[in-house]
């Protein structure tokens, strides 16, 4: 009778061991969220493993089935689920599976996909005649000069496999490189955004003027197809003629200031990336006087002395009304009244009103000084894109846009967007958001600076928005700039193959 005892005790504790280790390996369903929008209906399971799965409609094409095999699901909590495609959907057990059933509305189809990291299973719910499963899109590091074409506007079917995040599809455009397409709905509306991560292993970030010059404005296009790149991102604010409106270096040379303290992205000639406040502070010392700089490389105002480099082109194109001194090795080799051409090797120096009386006394050959002051940790810059406002620091949310002083156009409301970025794994990231359009509605800056801290921004930079905020990859345009067209812009930030 013992031996009986013990012989059963043994045969239950084994199969409570069989049992034990079937329920661990059982795929457990943690969460459910579901989204009805202008695109499709979509339910995401989250799983701690993703489970086998079959799926069934019926005849009349009113009820999916979805078979979840082997699956746990204690502490799981259905969220209700009735949308514009969706009536319901119930849950029933039935020994190991879980029995998901959806009641459709008429003409509709389906869609499954899985995703490995995180572990999630959706489904989409959409019109019979809108299934389209992603593809990627051919890679190609290949830059074209054509006229490229507008991004269409993205949908809930963009292309590319679904990513960690809901609305996600990403693709890779070449090695190193990759692209996010994010559609996601919020209380105003639809929101379309187009992120591109870059390996800065693989890939330099270069500054490019419009026409390759001040003032000239130029299509991001044009500027990314010629500085040779395979993608290129909106930069700076800039005035009507394209004047560069922000504190901006390239090649060790300003070419843009402005008169508030804002905030700044370099790359220092080593590759670091800088994030912080920027303001420019210039002085010319030249005949015993010492006057401030009011600009580098714009338009001349009233009693003011402005420094132009090769970066404006080959003459100052001033008018009559001021005087100028050509400097070269440190010394005035040259006074005219107007339009002076620009040494290769030098700057203008032009003034005009109070200024220039202060400076009447300068002669050929004088010495010239000139003092150039960014404030703390701007040295040694490869360049720098002055704009702002700054929007994520350290991994979190950032706006200072108030302390920056921006107009209300910029610091209130929804829009495009434009931003630069450097991921937590120190990947570039250059990112648009459309706006003012029925397929996105724009963010505000708060909203912006969420976005990128969901796609990993440790740092991000606002830049230049509305109409100019265009992002091009391999000649194409990704997004749909406000405008029905590309505008015309004073600089880029552009990706370059190493």
């Amino acid at each position: 009778m013992m031996n009986r005892i013990l012989r059963r005790a043994a045969v239950f504790a084994a199969a409570a061991l069989f049992l034990g280790q079937s329920f661990a390996m059982a795929a457990g369903l943690t969460s459910m969220r579901f989204h009805s929008g202008s695109e499709h209906d979509r339910v995401v399971y989250e799983f701690t493993d993703l489970p086998a799965y079959t799926t069934a409609v019926s005849a009349d094409g009113r009820t999916l089935t979805l078979d979840l095999a082997d699956t746990s699901y204690k502490g799981f909590a259905a969220v209700p689920a009735k949308g514009s495609r969706i009536e319901s959907i119930a849950y029933n057990k039935k020994g190991k599976h879980l029995i998901v059933t959806m009641k459709l509305k008429a003409g509709l189809t389906y869609q499954v996909r899985t995703l490995k990291n995180p572990t999630r299973l959706f489904v989409d719910v959409v019109p019979d005649t809108a299934v389209s499963m992603p593809s990627s899109k051919p890679a190609s590091s290949k830059t074209t000069t054509s006229k490229p074409s507008l991004g269409k506007p993205a949908s809930g079917n963009a292309s590319g496999m679904p990513g960690g995040i809901d609305g996600d599809y990403v693709q890779e455009i070449a090695p190193g490189l990759t692209e996010h397409t994010y559609v996601y709905w919020d209380d105003y509306g639809k929101i379309s955004a187009w992120l591109l991560e870059a390996d800065p292993a693989r890939y330099r970030l270069v500054p490019a003027l419009a026409k390759g010059r001040i003032p000239g404005r130029e299509a991001v296009s044009g500027i990314v197809a010629r500085a040779g790149g395979i993608a290129g991102i909106n930069a700076s604010y800039f005035a009507p003629a394209g004047d560069i409106l922000g504190v901006t270096q390239m090649n060790g040379q300003t070419v843009g200031t402005t008169y508030y303290t804002r905030s700044a992205f370099g790359l220092r000639k080593d590759g670091t990336p800088v994030f912080g406040k920027i303001s420019y502070d210039g002085m010319v010392t030249m005949g015993g006087v010492s006057v401030s700089v009011a600009g580098v490389d714009c338009e001349r105002g009233a009693d003011s002395l402005v420094i132009y480099n090769r970066a404006y082109g080959a003459s100052t194109g001033t008018n009559e009304y001021g005087r100028e001194y050509v400097v070269r090795g440190g010394r005035v080799t040259d006074i005219r009244q107007n339009d002076s051409p620009i040494p290769a090797d030098g700057v203008v120096l032009s003034v005009h009103g109070t200024v220039a009386d202060e400076l009447a006394g300068v002669q050929v050959g004088d010495p010239v000084s000139i003092e150039e002051n960014l404030g703390g940790g701007w040295q040694g810059m490869d360049f720098i894109i002055g704009c702002g406002p700054r929007l994520v620091a350290n991994g979190r949310v950032n706006v200072t846009v108030d302390e920056e002083d921006f107009p209300a156009d910029i610091r209130i409301g929804r829009a495009p967007r434009s931003a630069v970025g450097i991921t937590k794994d120190g990947r570039y990231l250059l990112a648009v958001v459309d706006g003012r359009q029925s397929h996105s509605v724009g963010l505000t800056l708060t909203d912006w600076a969420r976005l990128l801290v969901k796609f990993g921004a440790q740092d991000a930079l606002n830049l230049d928005g509305g109409g100019s905020s265009d992002l091009v990859v391999n000649g194409e345009v990704q997004n749909s700039p406000s405008d029905g067209q590309e505008r015309l812009v004073g600089d880029a930030l552009v990706l370059v193959a190493k």
